[in-house]
């Protein structure tokens, strides 16, 4: 079984999903870092060719991911919101949404350039948007709903993997 994390940006899904490889001796996935690896920066890849053809990489990298067995795949914040995405990692897998305040969110991303979604200078309301947008979308999706709030990373990944050894 894969455990897949979906969340906002900052809420914490690639260091959550590192501490849950090391506890797990899983192996651990990132698809933006798995993306960027392939096919180089996602700011430019939104630039030069438009928010589709990412999500189109997406698709490709979940396709190969959820063929495979005993790993953890943090997502991209919207990957989940293409239907094909989560049918094909619930196959194989338990989604776990990292749910965070806007508050927490913001101070995250703050200190963070490389948000594609967020360069266009309103960070906050930018931000507001997209997790009222996505927060029903993120909670449909998921098998498990774990809050990040006031959690150390080390907290959250092993709630998660106590939640998922029930399984």
């Amino acid at each position: 079984m894969n455990i897949i994390l979906c969340g906002m940006m900052g809420v914490g899904k690639t260091s959550v999903g590192i501490r849950i490889a090391e506890l797990t001796g899983k192996r651990w996935y990132d698809t933006d870092v798995v993306i960027t690896d392939r096919h180089g920066k996602i700011a430019d890849l939104f630039e030069y060719y438009g928010e589709a053809h990412f999500r189109a990489l997406e698709t490709d990298v979940v396709r190969e991911l959820s063929e495979k067995d005993g790993l953890v795949i943090s997502t991209g914040g919207g990957l989940v919101l293409k239907s094909e995405n989560n049918e094909m990692l619930k196959r194989n897998g338990k989604i776990f949404f990292l749910r965070a305040s806007l508050d927490t969110l913001l101070t995250r991303v703050y200190a963070d350039d490389n948000r594609p979604l967020l360069k266009k200078g309103r960070t906050e309301k930018t931000l507001e948007e997209l997790l009222s947008a996505r927060t029903p979308v993120y909670e449909h999706v998921a098998d498990f709903i774990v809050d990040t709030n006031g959690k150390s990373v080390d907290e959250v990944a092993k709630e998660i993997v106590a939640l998922a050894e029930r399984e």
